[in-house]
């Protein structure tokens, strides 16, 4: 892991302290500086996950990724700066229709005896570290709001918000909505590869159907899905769609920091 290659990526100048002010600093200049996408799904590419895949394309390439690229390349970062970390797997309920598999990673951080949930690689709105503790909740400056409930033996991250969105900016209702369900039992490498292998492959599924791009934001969040762009800034939201394809890559450079050639935002416009 060459750990300050990485904090050079996310704007950090060193490595911060294991404690948990320290993985609140990195987790947040994670998501600042690297993207969600999935674009290499639609470019026909695949999502690898060897190590050195991840690092040369999330850090050398600047490109971003998705859970399974992010938290992995998060998770040797902490461990590398000290951190207690390993992954766990979740079950995300955005939209779900029964039960749904094993699509998510994260990671769980031991810190002075006191375990923390981190993920630097859900593709919504803002969720800071949080103690792994019934009822506890985050709320940013911009609305967006999490928290946590013991439920079945296992936890429910719930937000606020639309139950059709990855965006946890609270409604008037303050309704909230099961974000992805978890246990802390230990997940393998291998494991990691077969759920990595199913979210990227099976067909029908968001994000093999979709093209999905976002961004946290100083002050809120953006997202590109399909040919529509969604700022959330200061509390207000704005929504237009792509023009064409060099409206597309015009976009990606300058709002989600992803150089993409000509040829390839060609193909992604066809697709």
């Amino acid at each position: 892991m060459d750990l300050p290659a990485y904090l050079a990526r996310i704007g950090m100048d060193a490595a911060p302290a294991p404690d948990a002010a320290g993985l609140a600093a990195m987790q947040r200049a994670h998501r600042l500086a690297i993207p969600f996408e999935n674009l290499d799904i639609p470019l026909g590419r695949g999502i690898s996950i060897d190590p050195a895949i991840v690092f040369d394309k999330l850090v050398t390439r600047r490109r971003g990724g998705y859970c399974f690229e992010q938290n992995q390349l998060f998770l040797r970062a902490l461990r590398a700066s000290g951190f207690a970390a390993r992954p766990l797997l979740a079950r995300v309920w955005l939209m779900a229709d029964g039960m749904p598999p094993l699509t998510h990673t994260f990671n769980l951080v031991t810190i002075g005896g006191r375990e923390w949930i981190a993920d630097a690689g859900f593709g919504g709105s803002f969720s800071p570290p949080m103690p792994l503790e019934d009822g506890a909740a985050s709320q940013m400056a911009d609305g967006t709001a999490h928290r946590l409930v013991r439920q079945d033996g296992g936890w429910m991250l719930e937000r606020a918000g639309d139950p059709g969105a990855t965006d946890g900016r609270s409604q008037d209702t303050r309704d909230w909505q099961p974000q992805y369900s978890f246990t802390t039992a230990p997940v393998e490498g291998i494991d990691l590869e077969l759920s990595n292998h199913w979210t990227s492959t099976r067909p029908g599924t968001r994000f093999l159907t979709m093209q999905i791009v976002s961004l946290i934001l100083p002050d809120g969040f953006a997202a590109l899905t399909d040919r529509q762009l969604s700022l959330h800034r200061a509390g207000v939201t704005e929504s237009r769609p792509i023009q064409d394809a060099a409206d597309y890559r015009t976009i990606l450079a300058s709002i989600f920091g992803l150089e993409l050639s000509v040829e390839e935002v060609d193909r992604l416009s066809r697709t």
